[in-house]
């Protein structure tokens, strides 16, 4: 009885064909996903870096990434040289692509 129910169900309709297109399309959009949120954004800091690090000048404040804070007593080539302690009397030769970022121009006051 049940071999009749069985032969009298319809017969399914052979499947279409999948575009191939649409079986990559998540991958496309994670790589969207990632320009928009990793990528684009460190080119931009990159490039706001660079601007800051050309337009360096004399009597600037500025970190390395050393973490070493001073004050740019001279600009050659690919080099700063740096100032660093209250008297100024240490002079420090680093590297332009060093320098991660610019301080106040005032130095904190003692405790």
């Amino acid at each position: 009885m049940f071999e009749k129910i069985a032969y009298a169900a319809p017969q399914a309709a052979a499947g279409a064909e999948a575009n191939p297109f649409l079986s990559f399309l998540p991958f496309f959009v994670l790589i969207i996903i990632f320009y928009f949120l990793l990528i684009r954004p460190q080119q931009k800091r990159q490039s706001q870096l660079q601007k800051l690090i050309d337009n360096v000048k004399k009597g600037d404040r500025v970190v390395t990434a050393g973490g070493l804070i001073g004050t740019v007593a001279g600009i050659q080539n690919d080099f700063l040289v740096l100032k660093l302690g209250e008297n100024d009397q240490t002079k420090v030769e680093v590297l332009k692509s060093a320098i991660t970022g610019l301080r106040d121009q005032t130095p904190p006051a003692k405790a």
